[in-house]
């Protein structure tokens, strides 16, 4: 490949390395410099997903390869929690940029870290709080003005919190429902989880099963929330449940809300689309439209059904994304077009894949 940004992904094995290196492939100024992770050491990338045979045959190196730390100008940390707090500093330090998965750089404080490790049962104290001051959420649709040229270390926000924020932003910035009344009831399909395998997403398990989980509190709630309060400038709680459903990748959130006043969808629907005009990746659709997570699916979009249940006076809006494209990759990539001046649909101007 040849391009003018030099691209190395750490943890190219999982599913959110594969994901950006396939987004990667089809950028027009990439040069894809290497592959890191810490299994499949020393075989092509082609080898361990075959689909991207003569496309990728990189060779995946270790982290301590002298060819891992060639000079780039931005690192996808495609990694579990506590990794990306520990090689953030040193790559900052070679020049490059830093778009990180986790939640290591989706706070800008020590406690507001704080809050989101002790959710996942993590050591709350971080490995590098000198740099969270200067940590940008990864969520263009929000923080487009901070993701510019300038910034070096980008928070690529969690899954469900894109599918949530995007679909209730609009409507508590203008003062539409009541902020103690939201609730998200979210789907996600089994990739959610990642590759390493376990028993609870073994196909027997999950063939033709549902179920809630971490009802006690998501991880991603904090984040939910921040977002919220911020466009809200006012506290926002959420009431969160999650669900894993028997399909690979997907989300489906249904958003509710109290409607602070008499309202038309039609209106609603006037301020959602107002709000994201700018918004490339943001589409909205009346009650009627009958679309579903297939119709994102390998996509970068987020599709928003935005309704009025007159009845009941409350606001429902059904979020629909890819779980792995807008929920991860494709945002990683988004952020990284912001980060060079780049148009942020570059790579990312395709529709998915139907059915």
């Amino acid at each position: 490949m040849s391009g003018t940004i030099k691209v190395r992904v750490v943890g190219a094995g999982g599913y959110g390395g594969v994901g950006i290196t396939e987004l990667l492939l089809g950028h027009p100024d990439v040069q894809l410099m290497c592959l890191v992770s810490l299994t499949d050491v020393g075989s092509p990338m082609s080898k361990v997903y075959p689909h991207l045979t003569g496309l990728c045959d990189l060779t995946i190196l270790a982290s301590d390869d002298p060819r891992a730390l060639e000079p780039v100008d931005v690192v996808f940390m495609a990694t579990p929690d506590g990794v990306g707090m520990k090689l953030a500093a040193q790559a900052l330090k070679s020049g490059a940029k830093v778009i990180d998965y986790s939640g290591d750089f989706r706070f800008n404080t020590p406690d507001g870290y704080a809050d989101y490790a002790t959710r996942i049962g993590r050591n709350p104290h971080h490995a590098a709080p000198e740099l969270l001051p200067e940590s940008i959420y990864g969520l263009p649709e929000l923080h487009r003005t901070q993701l510019t040229p300038s910034a070096r270390l980008v928070g690529n926000p969690g899954c469900f919190a894109v599918s949530c924020i995007l679909g209730l932003a609009p409507a508590v910035k203008h003062g539409l429902i009541r902020l103690d009344s939201l609730i998200c009831d979210c789907k996600t399909g089994v990739s959610g989880a990642g590759k390493k395998p376990s028993a609870t997403f073994h196909y027997p398990a999950r063939y033709e099963h549902m179920n809630a989980y971490k009802l006690a509190g998501h991880q991603h709630v904090c984040e939910i929330e921040r977002e919220l309060s911020l466009q809200a400038k006012a506290k926002v709680l959420v009431t969160f449940t999650a669900q894993v459903v028997p399909m690979c990748r997907g989300i489906l959130s249904s958003l509710y809300g109290d409607l602070t006043e008499s309202i038309t969808a039609d209106a609603v629907k006037a301020i959602y689309r107002d709000f994201y005009k700018e918004s490339p990746f943001v589409r909205i659709f009346d009650s009627d439209s009958g679309i579903g997570t297939a119709h994102v699916r390998g996509s970068n979009f987020c599709n928003l059904i935005v309704d009025v249940d007159a009845r009941t006076r409350k606001l429902r809006v059904i979020s629909h994304i890819d779980n792995l494209m807008k929920g991860q990759a494709g945002s990683a990539l988004q952020n990284m077009n912001l980060l060079f001046g780049q148009p942020e649909t570059v790579g990312l101007s395709r529709p998915g894949n139907y059915p």
